[in-house]
């Protein structure tokens, strides 16, 4: 069977894959680019996972208190190895990239010391943790106040303004290296060095924390290899490679991470508990897989942005520009059309593909949220997924994607929607 026929089979019209193919032949360069930049990390997983001499016995599965589970604490060294940190923590035990931010955070900030995002407004679901909305538990019902240096309308750092929020009280910065919710660029690991480098010359013992999720493995480095005290991230994102069912990481200074281990369990406690439940094998291979995993991703981003900028969307980043995450932002300007994107990536899916994405009250948001994500773990979002808030621009957030081929099938069945609901109208 023709690649055309199999597509159309799956809903794709002549129409929309012509178009799409015209796509592509512009694209052979972009994508070399990034086979190269997953070659590179690919080595260098590889080269960390030799080092520690991982071997049978480290897949091993631990129960109860987890007590000299050798095979957890070899890929703690694994990931410290991979993100040239002096530690790590990786476990089950931290539920999401939310979890896994709000557990460096309150490790780190006592009561009466101040945190600083220089990047602009946080992510939703951190608004509550650190008390802008009101919330139980936040780090400002424990005493730890907040301030924020909005990022320049070209959306640059403002360095001045930066500089005349660090204080004496400010004990943490905490820089979003994605977009999140906004349509604002991603930062480059170039880019968060210098503002480190920034805010360490103004305080040089105020630590910096950055939320590397949707980043790793995009480029060849990281925040931590550019004076990151912490980067913290979600193994259901880029570095559990599809296969990590759930959990999360912090890498950093010593002392950073010992202060997470002792939140996140007990004090006293620290990093000597916390059995593996038989996840070693998934965490061990999905981290060895996520280089060439977020590769193909990042091409199915790359893509989208060449085919949504050509029909007229607006697109972040644009469809020439570098990439320093895996999501893709398009500005649909329609609620009807963010409905449709949504339909397309579901009717893409493995799993759930007959369900129709519908907005919901999603809990951490402050506005409904549309999602489309038929994975097979559950809210994965390196797999092929789609969602946004409902509301102006009306922006949809495309990420993930398991292999470069599906990411290009849910980008066009999502382009197919749209035409089918006479929302865009394909170029002859």
């Amino acid at each position: 069977m023709e690649l055309q026929e199999i597509y159309q089979a799956l809903g794709v019209s002549p129409a929309v894959f012509a178009y799409g193919e015209r796509a592509l032949e512009r694209l052979r360069d972009r994508f070399a680019a990034i086979d190269r930049v997953a070659e590179y990390n690919q080595a260098k997983v590889l080269h960390a996972m030799q080092q520690n001499r991982v071997n049978a016995t480290h897949f091993a599965a631990t129960t109860g208190y987890g007590y000299d589970d050798e095979g957890r604490d070899n890929l703690e060294r694994v990931y410290a190895a991979v993100f040239h940190t002096q530690a790590a923590l990786v476990r089950p035990q931290i539920t999401c990239g939310t979890h896994a931010l709000t557990v460096a955070l309150s490790a780190n900030l006592l009561p009466g010391d101040e945190l600083l995002s220089p990047v602009g407004a946080p992510y939703d679901t951190l608004e509550e943790v650190i008390g802008i909305r009101p919330s139980k538990c936040s780090l400002k019902e424990y005493g730890v106040t907040y301030a924020q240096a909005d990022l320049l309308p070209s959306g640059g750092f403002d360095y001045g303004a930066i500089r005349s929020k660090i204080n004496e009280r400010t004990k943490l910065i905490t820089i979003q290296r994605s977009k999140g919710y906004a349509t604002r660029p991603s930062f480059s690991v170039g880019q968060i060095g210098e503002l480190i480098a920034f805010c360490k010359s103004v305080k040089p013992d105020v630590k910096v924390m950055v939320d590397n999720c949707y980043g790793e493995f995009v480029e060849t480095r990281e925040p931590s290899d550019l004076g990151a005290d912490m980067v913290v991230g979600s193994l259901i994102k880029n570095p559990g490679g599809g296969l990590a069912p759930i959990g999360g990481y912090i890498c950093g200074r010593s002392e950073c991470v010992e202060r997470c281990a002792y939140r996140l369990s007990a004090p006293g406690l620290g990093q000597e508990v916390g059995a593996n439940l038989g996840l070693m094998p998934a965490f061990y291979q999905g981290l060895f897989l996520a280089p060439t995993v977020t590769a193909g991703a990042l091409k199915g981003a790359v893509f989208a942005a060449n085919l949504y900028e050509g029909l007229g969307f607006p697109c972040v980043p644009t469809a020439g520009e570098g990439r320093h995450d895996i999501i893709q932002a398009v500005t649909l300007g329609s609620r009807e059309a963010m409905l449709a994107f949504c339909r397309g990536i579901q009717a893409a899916a493995p799993v759930d593909s007959y369900v129709t994405p519908e907005p919901w009250a999603m809990p951490g948001y402050d506005s409904e949220v549309v999602m489309a994500a038929g994975a097979f773990v559950q809210g994965s979002s390196i797999e092929l997924s789609a969602d946004g808030p409902i509301r102006p621009p009306y922006a949809v957030y495309f990420q993930g994607g398991l292999t470069w081929q599906h990411a290009k099938l849910g980008i066009l069945m999502s382009l197919q929607k749209l035409a089918e609901a006479g929302l865009v109208k394909l170029p002859e």
